[in-house]
């Protein structure tokens, strides 16, 4: 019988470890969101159409889609 402590602490310690690992994963996941919503939003999806001095529109490049 005193094999069998042995194992119920390893089981206890491992359960434990998965225990901080979801708590730290959930943390984290939490982090994430919370910079996802505080990024300011960038260009829309719709390229934006610059003129030039004589009214005309300046050629897009592949940068501005």
């Amino acid at each position: 019988m005193a094999g069998n402590s042995r194992t119920t602490f390893t089981k206890r310690s491992k359960e434990r470890a998965r225990q901080e690992k979801r708590v730290d994963k959930s943390q984290k996941m939490e982090q994430r969101k919370q910079q996802k919503q505080e990024k300011p939003a960038e260009r829309g999806g719709e390229p934006v159409i610059q003129y030039d001095e004589d009214g005309q529109p300046i050629a897009l490049g592949f940068h501005d889609f």
